[in-house]
This record gives C-alpha cells, structure tokens and sequence, in this order.
C-alpha cells in the first residue's frame, strides 16, 4: 500500500513540476513552432529554398551514421516525388504537399533510439485495406531498401 501511495505522489508530483515530457520532446516542440511561424511568412519559392536550408542545417548536426542515412533519403525523396517541398517538422527532414507533411525521417539520436524512422503522416496516400504502416525503422540502407523507400514515397505523394 505504502508503494502505491510513494509512486502516486511521484506521478503527481512528477506533473506538478512539468516534467510531463522530456527534454528532447519539449525541444522538439519548440522547434516546431518556429518552423511554422516561420513558413507562414514565406511564399511558395521561398518555402522550398527556406525548407532546403532547414533541412541541410538539420541534417549537418547529425552525428556522421544518421546524417549519411539522412542524406540518401533526402535525395531518394526528392528524385521520388520532386513535386514535395522539403522542410522540417519537429526539427527534422521533412516533405510536404499543399502545406501538409507528408513523411519525415527522425534520426535515431533525436529521441535517443536504437533506430531511426521514416515515417508517414494521415495525408500520405498509404492506405490499404484497414491497415498499413505508417513508419518504417531503419537501421542501414541498401539498394532495395533505397527501392522500397521510393516507392513507398511515390505512393505517399500520389
């Protein structure tokens, strides 16, 4: 009973000091406010050039595994589908389409993984049947992994 008690009151107090999320959640956040108060302001042009910006800037502060995986997706993706706009979301390299991201790859050390992801968001055109992923870990590239992750954005994109 007495643990019960001890563990509900760290809970408590655990909200009560706002450490609900963790520092690299609550970063990440941040960062995402940024992004849109920023692409807000930006034409069509400009969002693309900015979002390219964004998303070299991002991956240049990856550590040397993640930055090379994130940097033959970021080509796969835009040979894929050139007509998405690269941007970041939640300070990592993203895709969009009609102002809406599309997919997203999250480097492994952002959230402190073992893996990192591509991932999918709603307006992603995935759908089969009654189920589908929606994100796909990734622990290395090869050529049919590389194959796989074009298709499945040429897919996304529709």
């Amino acid at each position: 009973m007495a643990d019960a008690t001890t563990s509900s009151k760290r809970s408590s107090s655990a909200k009560a000091s706002g450490d609900v999320f963790s520092e690299e959640e609550r970063a990440a956040m941040k960062e995402t406010i940024r992004e849109r108060k920023k692409a807000a302001k930006l034409s069509p042009e400009e969002a693309r050039a900015a979002g390219e910006a964004d998303i070299q800037a991002a991956i240049a502060k990856m550590p040397e595994d993640d930055r090379a995986m994130a940097t033959r997706i970021h080509e796969i993706v835009l040979a894929a589908a050139p007509a998405l706009v690269p941007r970041t979301f939640y300070g990592m390299p993203a895709y969009a389409m009609d102002g809406k991201v599309i997919c997203f790859f999250q480097a492994k050390l952002k959230f402190k993984v073992r893996y990192s992801t591509l991932g999918f968001q709603p307006d992603a055109r995935l759908d089969e049947g009654e189920m589908w992923p929606v994100a796909f870990a990734l622990t290395g590239l090869t050529a049919a992994t590389e194959k796989r992750i074009a298709e499945l954005v040429k897919k996304a994109a529709g």
